[in-house]
């Protein structure tokens, strides 16, 4: 392949447009506060799920004690009833008297085991609140902590995309009037080798691969007409031959 040496050397601008523009792709996107948030969104979700069944929790227990002092209620209110009517003389009959007072009796009992199921009811409550409202200021603290990263991450990722249009900027005029049969190469090569697709000859040395050159291909790189594009022996990229290269 031929290409004028100037356009191989704009080559290398190009690639040092695209590799700082992968820089700052990569930069953007290994943001530690997006490692962050991914984590914290996570245990949110988790947090978020057992707030959910805790509401089921005291939900239920709340319809619980509502049953709970319903019953004693209703219990005390035929206890009442039946005081009112002890008390009003409305009773006479000495069995019938001897009956209610074994059914205030028993009222008393059925009062008594009532009112310690809603008393057992009210503390369960008590704790499951207290646990649902632990859980929701965990939910509510996370929510407050990825604001602030989303935040961050606003910031940050503005500043890069600012950089990045720059850099996109500079680089269209860089590769304007490059042959095609070289940036079809460029880019392939780009493709395959982790970004770098043409690297300088520096100091007897491929900047792609960081290995030197011996003598043999130095010998031959050196015969080589300055417009046939060379490739690395090691690595296949590119090879620009610069002021540098020690040939």
């Amino acid at each position: 392949m031929k290409a004028d040496p100037a356009a191989q050397l704009r080559l290398l601008e190009v690639q040092a447009l695209d590799s700082r523009a992968d820089q700052l792709r990569h930069k953007r996107a290994s943001l530690p506060e997006l490692a962050e948030i991914a984590s914290l969104t996570a245990s949110r979700r988790e947090e978020d799920d057992r707030r959910r069944d805790q509401q089921v929790v005291v939900d239920d227990l709340t319809a619980a004690l509502r049953k709970a002092e319903v019953d004693v209620e209703a219990v005390r209110a035929r206890r009442t009833r039946d005081n009112d009517r002890m008390a009003q003389g409305l009773i006479t009959n000495p069995k019938d008297l001897e009956r209610m007072q074994h059914e205030l009796a028993s009222l008393e009992r059925r009062i008594g085991t009532l009112e310690d199921e809603e008393l057992e009811v009210m503390e369960q409550l008590e704790e499951a609140q207290a646990l649902l409202t632990e859980i929701e200021q965990r939910v509510a603290a996370s929510d407050e902590r990825l604001a602030e990263l989303q935040a961050v991450v606003g910031e940050r990722t503005a500043t890069f995309d600012a950089d990045l249009a720059t850099v996109e900027a500079q680089r269209g005029p860089a590769a304007e009037g490059l042959p095609d049969d070289l940036v079809a190469l460029y880019d392939r090569l780009r493709a395959a080798k982790g970004g770098v697709g043409a690297a300088a000859l520096t100091q007897r040395r491929c900047t792609g691969c960081q290995l030197g050159i011996d003598n043999a291909e130095l010998g031959v790189i050196r015969a080589t007409p300055e417009d046939t594009v060379v490739r690395c022996e090691e690595c296949s990229r590119i090879l620009v031959r610069t002021a540098e290269s020690g040939l």
